[in-house]
């Protein structure tokens, strides 16, 4: 895999780089509310832009459904990555039309454009081999160089992250060179102890790569709404917490064998319970109890791990050298359900050993909560691609950047 280093080693000024990013930033109506993901890629926005060449940014938002909706336009993100680059950037209001076309062709040397959401093409992420290759054609005639840098994106087959590489000379950015070297720390030559803390809402999310940490890890450590499924499979009473009942077998078999391979799986002993789900915009006080997590009350579910289970945590945190931790530990967006990820993310600051945050929910709670992004080994883009490489996946971005 050729880096961006060796592209700069060859020269781009003047040249075309098309940077396949990740400006998938969550927004509350045009106001992003978690920048972290536009300041990931300034690294390699702003060597290309130091050393001349016409950068042209893409990515994706959300979810549209191959068609344009303003809903999801990246208009917001062109707009903060030019208050980080401290200069202006140019917005094409289309994909590979006559905006993006000529927005591209008004670049300077040194100058930046980012073309509109790629998922309003339909072609970004059909199936189709066919669709998919010729919207990659027309995003190949905007450019004359690749770079992969979107990390949150390279597990999908989709034609900017796929396709486009093999139709140009192509490069991986820092983010991707750093996401891979720190991925490498977790499953080549893992320094030991080595704990896993998951979270986040279903445990079907997380079933494939808990398969996989079961014969690498030396602790598992279980909260978030998946916990409820794990203290069903043991037999609990979880109220209306949220369950996967169709994942309770395969729960029960992971616990076995955890058992037999020597694998600690820790479950919380205690929970935050309430009668209803927090209303998280108004975040109003719920006024939850704490109950012990084998007898939550048949009307009220789990929305966070308890204080006894997050004093647990951190104990088993406490002496590992490698953590890696992916999921929240209950709904942290409202204050009433926020210390047990609070904990977790206190353990890892505190821990003397290299610790990641894998991405997603995790990235953004730590930054909510407000823990300094550099009291942490790494705070990964990708939650669902970092699981995916942790699974053992071949990654179609990645594998798209091999040479």
């Amino acid at each position: 895999m050729k880096t961006i280093d060796e592209l700069l080693a060859e020269g781009v000024s003047g040249k075309r780089v098309f940077v396949r990013a990740d400006l998938n930033v969550p927004l509350d109506g045009g106001t992003i509310t978690d920048d972290g993901r536009i300041r990931a890629v300034l690294p390699t926005v702003k060597a290309l832009v130091d050393a001349g060449a016409k950068v042209v940014v893409a990515s994706h938002l959300g979810r549209p459904k191959g068609a344009p909706d303003p809903a999801f336009s990246l208009a917001p993100a062109a707009s903060r990555l030019g208050e980080l680059l401290d200069g202006p950037v140019a917005f094409a209001s289309d994909t590979v039309g006559e905006s993006a076309k000529a927005t591209v062709a008004g670049l300077a040397d040194g100058q930046v454009a980012v073309l509109e959401n790629l998922r309003f093409n339909a072609g970004e992420t059909s199936k189709d081999d066919a669709e998919r290759g010729a919207f990659a054609d027309e995003l190949a005639a905007l450019a004359d160089v690749y770079v992969g840098d979107g990390f949150g994106a390279v597990h999908r087959k989709h034609a900017s992250v796929y396709d486009l590489p093999a139709r140009l000379p192509h490069y991986a950015g820092y983010l991707i060179a750093t996401e891979v070297g720190v991925l490498k720390k977790l499953t080549e030559d893992v320094q030991r102890p080595y704990v896993v803390a998951l979270g986040g809402a279903k445990v079907s999310d997380k079933l494939a790569v808990i398969d996989q940490l079961l014969g690498k890890a030396d602790r598992l450590l279980i909260g978030g709404g998946m916990a409820y499924t794990f203290l069903k499979a043991k037999g609990y009473e979880i109220g209306t917490s949220l369950l996967q009942a169709d994942q309770v077998p395969a729960v029960k078999e992971y616990i076995e064998r955890a058992e037999k391979s020597g694998v600690e799986l820790v479950l919380p002993v205690d929970v935050l319970v309430s009668t209803e789900f927090p209303d998280l915009k108004a975040k109003a006080p719920t006024h939850p109890t704490t109950v012990a997590a084998d007898a939550v009350p048949a009307d009220q579910q789990g929305l966070d791990i308890g204080p006894q289970t997050g004093t647990l945590y951190a104990s088993k945190l406490a002496d590992a050298a490698t953590v890696f931790w992916n999921g929240p530990m209950g709904v942290f967006e409202h204050p009433d359900y926020a210390e047990g990820t609070r904990a977790v993310a206190q353990a890892l600051v505190d821990s003397k050993g290299f610790s990641v945050v894998g991405g997603g929910d995790s990235a953004a709670a730590v930054r909510t909560l407000g823990f300094d992004e550099n009291a942490f080994g790494h705070i990964s883009t990708g939650g669902g691609a970092s699981l995916e490489y942790l699974e053992g996946k071949t990654l179609p971005g990645l594998a798209a950047l091999e040479d």
